[in-house]
């Protein structure tokens, strides 16, 4: 837990300077428009952070967030071009979310495989599907009050996706520190055996928090395509890379068992605030997500190079204390 503090703390360090940074460079940096921009350019991805902080501390990853982001987009574009109502379309997209969840948290409560193998298989399925249904096309001219949705603000400068961000990262907060289903999920990061030998219903919370991701995926897909106006078979595509970041620099540990919501909070606000300042300074969005790639990296080298670096200095100490002890004996003798 000091670990994880201490790592907070360097956030937030990272946090402010970046912040005192960008506002030295850009007058509109500090412009209440632009903290709206922050956020509301990147909100999908965010959203799906929340969930998937409980996917890694209980030890799991779902890489195929992303497609599934797509694939409901899809799925709503397709069914409202087939002359489907608006809200039918989304109730059927958020059922495949639920649905496509379930199908990974099969393979991976039920049957035992890896997450990263399963997830990287129903990635690939999910954008297949999204692109076989829309195939190079773009659907758009969504109902006015949808695409209000992701791009007109309900509450002061705050549009309807960020509100939901908003009550999403408190309900995740109660939930991951404050009740017995966040407990299992750390019990279970830690040590599925010991998790099962306490009790705990291993399986059940792996296909809850699946389902979860599915869901939620879903949902951000939704707001994406309403954000944007129109949805393509590429959309959200490569959207995984940051959300996982997000987690992972925020203190999650890649093993499970470790993590925080408000150090994911924090390399949140982080992360916008770096892509926020290269923006402004026209920095091109493959050399954003490079700055990016190389910060997932960092993120689960630092944290390791520093545990085993704690680890030796336990090891000396533990392996003094007993020379000294017994030279005090043999003195004694």
């Amino acid at each position: 837990m000091e670990r994880l503090k201490s790592w907070e703390g360097l956030l937030l360090a990272l946090l402010l300077a970046t912040i005192a940074f960008n506002a030295w460079q850009s007058p509109v940096y500090l412009s209440a428009q632009n903290f709206v921009n922050l956020f509301q350019l990147s909100i999908e991805k965010i959203i799906v952070a929340l969930v998937m902080t409980f996917i890694i501390i209980n030890g799991e990853i779902d890489l195929s967030v992303a497609s599934m982001m797509g694939l409901s987009a899809c799925v709503l574009a397709w069914l409202f071009k087939q002359g489907q109502p608006i809200h039918i379309a989304i109730l059927v997209a958020l059922l495949v979310g639920l649905l496509g969840g379930a199908f990974n948290g099969f393979w991976i409560a039920r049957a035992g495989l890896p997450s990263l193998a399963v997830t990287l298989s129903t990635l690939i399925m999910f954008r297949g599907l999204a692109r076989v249904l829309l195939e190079d096309k773009s659907i758009g001219e969504f109902p006015q009050w949808f695409d209000d949705l992701g791009q007109q603000a309900l509450l002061g400068p705050l549009t309807f996706s960020i509100l939901i961000f908003i009550v999403g990262l408190i309900f995740a907060i109660v939930v991951l520190q404050y009740s017995g289903f966040g407990r299992y999920v750390f019990v279970i990061g830690n040590s599925k055996d010991v998790a099962r030998y306490s009790g705990v219903q291993v399986q059940r919370v792996k296909m809850v928090l699946f389902m979860a991701s599915g869901f939620v995926a879903a949902l951000a897909g939704i707001l994406l395509a309403a954000r944007l106006g129109a949805v393509r078979g590429s959309t959200a595509e490569g959207f995984e890379l940051d959300i996982i970041t997000m987690v992972l620099l925020g203190g999650v540990s890649i093993f499970g068992g470790v993590g925080s919501l408000w150090g994911v909070l924090l390399s949140i606000l982080l992360i916008l605030n770096l892509r926020n300042g290269m923006g402004l300074l026209n920095i091109s969005g493959n050399a954003q997500t490079g700055v990016i790639g190389a910060l997932l990296i960092l993120s689960v080298l630092v944290p390791n190079i520093a545990a085993r670096v704690q680890e030796e200095f336990r090891r000396r100490r533990v392996s003094s204390t007993p020379n000294a002890t017994g030279s005090q004996v043999a003195a004694t003798e």
